[in-house]
């Protein structure tokens, strides 16, 4: 199945995995569901691409600092900005929590500069 990307055409087989995306609860479904069919398909299409990417740029997959391993990925779509957060775990499984649809140009910080930590039981 063809994925478009901005610039590029990339055909990736299901094999060809070097990373499994795990979805945590409902959380994700819920945030996909509510956009529109292009977001959509952007989504879906950027996640298969870090699943079958050993090195995934900056651009599309970032880490937060000061975060002890949460992730972002970001995904553009017109005017349109989104970021979505996860983790890896076991090196091989990148599990995905939720995702928001950015209305500024910065991601929030918590007003007191201090590291955030996420406890979550798999």
């Amino acid at each position: 199945m063809p994925l478009r990307a901005t610039c590029n055409t990339f055909i990736l087989k299901e094999d060809s995995k070097v990373r499994l995306a795990i979805y945590y609860k409902e959380y994700t479904y819920d945030f996909y569901i509510q956009q529109r069919p292009r977001v959509q398909a952007k989504i879906t299409w950027t996640i298969s691409f870090i699943e079958h990417v050993e090195m995934v740029p900056s651009e599309i997959l970032k880490y937060i600092t000061n975060s002890n391993g949460l992730f972002e990925i970001r995904i553009k779509t017109g005017t349109d900005i989104f970021r979505i957060f996860c983790f890896f775990n076991r090196q091989k499984e990148i599990v995905i929590l939720n995702g928001f649809q950015k209305k500024t140009e910065k991601t929030p910080k918590n007003g007191n500069n201090q590291s955030v930590t996420i406890k979550i039981q798999l």
